[in-house]
């Protein structure tokens, strides 16, 4: 066999192979050139890339948390999570903010209770008699706040930074939601006329801030169903609930007509937990959130629950408000207890003094602009 040898084939691999070899080395040299050039450059170059990337990473920061810590619980309604995320809701900023779209065009009032020097300093006392004014109440008024000495909520909750509040409703809704623990846990928790505490808790928790009420629904032992710093929150609807609470702390004859349901003859609370709420929040819930006022501000025989009262109260003191308890079922049964307490039904409200489905709405609509969260789920 004869065996051919192809120089010129060789040359060329020789060839080729050189090339390759100076391929190879001008590529580590470029590279080696390269390393040098980004080491000489990097810091300058990178301050620069970071101050661009800055804005979009600041951005992507606050979406994620705003994502995570409101619109997600608000979607599933999860208490728990929604309650330690909460604090990250807070801020002057962000409160004014929510509180501006609701379109109230007033501004947010974080006093809540009457003072006697209220009297004494305002130019224009109010115009309307009870319930959205003081006008021919002012000295039953003068001698109830005389006899207190304190008509603030307490330091310890007045110097928070950030006020979460749960505003608990009555309603049969939240019966078997186990929230009581969760419920604990806000700054703020305002009840409701005489809403029992006791052998509920599992439910609706035992902490009391503040509590709502009028005579008609006054207990006459407030000790068993609030805490010893509960503050007892006359809301007044007629000149005779002040002259009620006026006779309960002077220890006077009491008058027992006027009322619609006969309140507690004796009250055995402590004086200096009392406070009277300004009238005025009563009429800008009628005025400005239910809107059941005439143009002319006349009185109407329709007037705020003390529940949805109680709600706008706490959307203007608080920076963070979730609800529960509230929401009527279906008048389609009038055999549906309607508490979570007690053997009242639908059909001891047909008689209300109250527009139940135009609260409904309001709140509805409170709660699609983010002002407020239910704690459960609700129709």
């Amino acid at each position: 066999m004869t065996i051919r040898f192809f120089p010129e084939r060789e040359k060329k691999k020789d060839a080729h192979k050189s090339n390759v070899d100076l391929v190879a080395t001008s590529t580590a040299v470029d590279r080696r050139k390269s390393s040098v050039w980004i080491r000489s450059h990097l810091p300058s170059s990178f301050a620069a890339w970071c101050l661009r990337l800055l804005p979009i990473l600041v951005f992507f920061i606050c979406f994620v948390t705003y994502y995570y810590s409101y619109a997600v619980p608000r979607s599933y309604g999860g208490p728990s999570k929604t309650l330690s995320s909460s604090k990250s809701l807070c801020g002057g900023w962000l409160t004014q903010q929510k509180w501006e779209s609701l379109n109230f065009n007033i501004s947010r009032q974080t006093q809540l209770f009457l003072k006697l020097k209220d009297f004494f300093w305002r130019e224009h006392l109010s115009k309307l008699p009870l319930p959205y004014g003081i006008k021919g109440s002012e000295l039953l008024l003068l001698k109830v706040l005389a006899v207190s000495s304190n008509y603030d909520v307490p330091a310890k909750i007045e110097n928070l930074e950030c006020r979460t509040c749960a505003v608990i409703g009555n309603g049969f809704v939240i019966k078997n939601s186990s929230l009581g623990s969760i419920i604990n846990k806000y700054d703020v928790v305002i009840r409701l006329n005489d809403a029992p505490v006791r052998g509920y808790e599992e439910d609706v928790g035992n902490k009391t801030t503040m509590r709502f009420f009028y005579p008609e629904s006054a207990s006459y032992n407030p000790a068993l169903h609030n805490d010893p710093d509960t503050l007892m929150v006359l809301v007044p609807f007629k000149q005779q609930d002040l002259r009620w609470l006026k006779e309960i702390i002077y220890n006077e004859k009491r008058v027992r007509k006027g009322f619609w349901k006969p309140p507690p003859q004796i009250w055995l609370g402590d004086v200096s937990k009392i406070r009277v709420l300004d009238p005025y929040f009563l009429h800008q819930t009628a005025d400005k959130l239910l809107k059941i006022l005439s143009q002319k501000g006349k009185q109407i025989s329709v007037h705020p629950t003390t529940g949805i009262l109680a709600v706008y109260v706490a959307l203007n003191y608080c920076d963070v408000v979730h609800i529960a308890g509230f929401g009527y079922p279906s008048s389609n049964n009038p055999r549906q207890p309607i508490h979570y307490y007690g053997h009242d039904t639908m059909k001891s409200m047909k008689n209300s003094y109250h527009d139940l489905n135009h609260e409904a709405k309001a709140l509805k609509k409170l709660e699609d602009s983010g002002a407020i969260l239910y704690l459960h789920p609700h129709l």
